[in-house]
């Protein structure tokens, strides 16, 4: 059999088997093709094991080596998407550089909406994949925007490693906060990438001691800037010991230098403090560090992997992505120290066995398990994101989903860049690669059906703003509801009810913006022009102390009738309680038949949807069941079922319950001059101001406020400022409204249900 030489066969063969990049038609081709086709099959699954007695390294070894899965997140306006773009232009994706607002008309590679092009931010997370020195990166370009957190979410839930992007200007802002949150909770391991020093008052050495105070990052600079704002040249690279400059029109040409005298003191200083932070976590470079030795640049380098995939440490990149400066280092920065599929340790829980926690492998030798972490509706029907978390997938293969059971036939497999898609025949661990046609949820698990795993679902936030939309003809009923039935499919924190009164379609989402954009893509998209009510703000009720119940329900109606008695009381869950209803059976005997119970559950949880003060969902409710009564032949699940609601009509005033409304984190960034003025406003809008820092020239206000007070608030902001404000908010919790207000909210409700 035909084979490569040894030292070659591994990268050569992995960059046929990921890119297809041979030429095409030669002899050489036609053999090297063959020779690939052998290879492969020779390290089938099937012969994987005789491989590993032979003591050779599988196929797979350095594919998965030179692999990394890496997302692009940071606060709004930090240069995410045009650090995208220009990744994508050095390794040679794209072949021309688009800015996101682009006076061209084209727009960034990674903004593919039309939406996304004309109001500058990105909305949809975005896919591609890029070669950079024979590694192959997966790259998802986050949004930035708040109300967008759960395109955030579920990137991160997938990915291997982060760049965290900060202004170099703006510092670490309140959505890099979330974001970095976000980061930890799914244990991805990071590196930081100080955007933008170019600008006018950019300052990266204070946005690293923020990043060391508010996110607690352990962290020390990797590089140094020579220069800064206009007269920013290049950077220092304090593990090499050398100096970059970018030159050609766009930056692509990468001259290494000598460090400047001048500067030599400052990134002596600046590497003795790089190997002192690391040496903290590492215990290797601490032996070396605390004995004087000399440490030479790959020691360190292998110390800082060790310390990042370890989540111990966070390298600090630096540059501009704008003015093409410090994006090839920061590449070479991922290959470096973020970890590749197989060193990050992923979780199943196997369904056959009570949900016990199995280690996946990461390899594609073993069962398939891949998540759908993100559904599009595509020109082809609907494309489902997969990463595959061990085993391979190959088009035409059956696959089974676990959270439905169903078997379905895999009919594409594509790999995409941005909005564009490329065809492949299989895929494995480690890739991100999207399916056609395939029905499901995001979050459902697939495997070959050999084991019956799921992979733990993301975190999805509670919507916390809702509007009454309908369509303007009643053509287009069918193609409003296509268009809603899509979106929540696609997006987990996008609610579709209905309002029982008022007979109106209610969106729910994650703030004003958010829905805009939903209403705006039903009208592109599908052509249905729809009627928007004043948004409503999405109010909860709870109670505040215990309150007894024992309600009959008794009907005679002439033949069977309806009997049911349930006795009990309803109490507050204790503060921080993860649950938001709980329902306890504390009867002792068979007062009430078992197979009733499930009906007076269900009666309290439906009467709970809806509670009396102004009609919206009761929650951090206990229900506890201690006695009733049934009849032989006239108790059925009906009667007890309404038993349950009326008993909680009866009691629920006695339990005080009161009104909870969304409280959000609100950052307001202002000129010190206009300062008064916005804290007055936010006093008035029943705000708490809980921080006040000095940033230069502006004011940074941090402050609590109530959500139903900060409806127009953007247009306030300009006109309280002269336009110079700015500000972002996130959901913080559900707290009780004053007294008053509960009165105004009770009264304003009475008064729609007389109308």
């Amino acid at each position: 059999m035909a084979r490569f030489p040894r030292p070659h066969t591994p990268r050569l063969l992995y960059t046929l088997y990921s890119n297809k990049t041979t030429p095409s038609h030669s002899p050489t081709t036609a053999l090297l093709s063959h020779n690939l086709n052998l290879h492969l099959r020779r390290f089938s699954s099937g012969n994987l094991a005789r491989a590993a007695k032979e003591g050779e390294e599988p196929w797979w070894k350095e594919s998965m080596n030179r692999l990394r899965n890496i997302g692009i997140s940071a606060h709004i306006d930090s240069g995410k998407t045009t650090l995208t773009e220009r990744v994508l232009f050095y390794t040679g994706r794209i072949h021309e550089i688009h800015e996101v607002r682009g006076r061209d008309g084209v727009g960034a590679k990674m903004d593919s909406m039309d939406l996304e092009r004309e109001k500058g931010i990105t909305i949809q997370s975005a896919a591609t994949y890029c070669t950079w020195n024979d590694y192959q990166i997966n790259i998802i370009d986050t949004p930035g925007h708040v109300d967008f957190t759960i395109e955030v979410e579920r990137a991160l839930r997938v990915l291997d490693g982060a760049i965290l992007v900060l202004c170099s200007v703006g510092g670490v802002q309140s959505q890099s906060i979330t974001v970095d949150r976000q980061m930890r909770r799914y244990e991805v391991p990071r590196v930081a990438f100080i955007n933008k020093l170019d600008r006018m008052g950019a300052d990266p050495w204070k946005v690293l001691n923020q990043a060391r105070s508010k996110l607690r990052h352990h962290s020390a600079a990797m590089q140094v800037p020579i220069g800064l704002e206009e007269d920013f040249k290049g950077l220092i690279d304090l593990v090499q010991q050398k100096a970059y400059f970018f030159h050609g029109y766009s930056g692509e040409k990468v001259v290494t230098e000598e460090i400047p005298a001048n500067m030599e003191a400052l990134a002596a200083e600046k590497r003795r403090e790089l190997i002192e932070t690391v040496s903290e976590v590492d215990d290797k470079l601490a032996e070396a560090f605390l004995n004087d030795e000399p440490i030479s640049s790959t020691e360190l380098e292998e110390a800082i992997r060790r310390a990042t995939v370890a989540r111990k440490f966070v390298p600090v990149f630096m540059g501009s992505a704008f003015k093409n400066k410090g994006v090839q280092p920061l590449l070479n920065g991922v290959l470096s120290y973020l970890p590749c599929p197989i060193e990050v340790s992923n979780y199943a829980l196997d369904q056959t066995n009570n949900e016990e926690k199995v280690t996946l492998s990461g390899t594609p030798n073993g069962p398939l398990v891949a998540l759908a972490f993100k559904l599009e509706e595509g020109r082809f029907g609907q494309l489902t994101y997969l990463r595959i978390y061990e085993g391979v997938i190959r088009k035409g293969d059956f696959i089974y989903n676990i959270n439905t059971g169903k078997k379905i036939k895999v009919p594409r497999l594509v790999r995409m860049h941005s909005d564009e898609m490329e065809d492949i025949q299989e895929a494995h661990a480690g890739q991100i690669v999207a399916v056609f046609g395939v029905e499901c949820a995001s979050g459902d698990t697939f495997t070959d059906g050999s084991v019956k795993y799921t992979m733990t679902s993301m975190n999805v936030p509670e919507p916390v703003m809702s509007l009454a939309v309908q369509p303007v003809s009643k053509d287009t009923g069918g193609q409003f509801s296509k268009a809603l039935n899509r979106f929540q499919r696609e997006d987990p924190t996008f609610r579709v009810g209905l309002d029982a009164e008022s007979g109106q379609t209610i969106i729910s989402g994650m703030g004003e913006l958010h829905l805009d954009i939903y209403v705006e893509r039903i009208r592109r998209e599908y052509k249905v022009d729809a009627t928007v009510g004043k948004p409503r703000v999405n109010f909860r009720e709870t109670v505040t102390q215990r309150a007894e119940f024992d309600y009959l329900h008794k009907k005679q109606t002439g033949g069977q009738g309806q009997y049911g008695r349930v006795c009990g009381y309803i109490e507050p869950l204790p503060p921080g309680s993860s649950t938001k209803f709980e329902f306890d059976n504390m009867i002792v005997g068979q007062a009430i038949p078992s197979n009733f119970i499930p009906a007076i559950e269900k009666g309290f949880k439906e009467a709970a949807n809806s509670g009396s003060l102004i009609g919206h969902p009761v929650e951090h409710l206990r229900v506890v069941l201690t006695d009733g009564a049934s009849h032989a032949v006239d108790s059925s699940e009906l009667a007890f079922k309404l038993a349950s609601i009326y008993a909680f009509r009866q009691c629920y005033t006695a339990a005080k319950p009161v009104i909870l409304e969304p409280i959000m984190s609100v950052e307001l960034k202002v000129p010190t001059e206009f300062q008064g003025t916005v804290a007055g406003d936010i006093n008035k809008r029943k705000g708490v101001i809980v921080g006040n820092d000095q940033e230069g020239d502006d004011s940074v206000i941090a402050a609590n406020v109530p959500l139903n007070n900060m409806f127009g608030y953007s247009t306030a902001l300009r006109s309280m400022t002269q336009g110079k404000g700015e500000f972002t908010m996130e959901y913080k919790e559900h707290s009780a409204v004053s007294h008053d207000v509960q009165t105004q909210l009770v009264n304003a409700h009475k008064g729609t249900k007389a109308d």
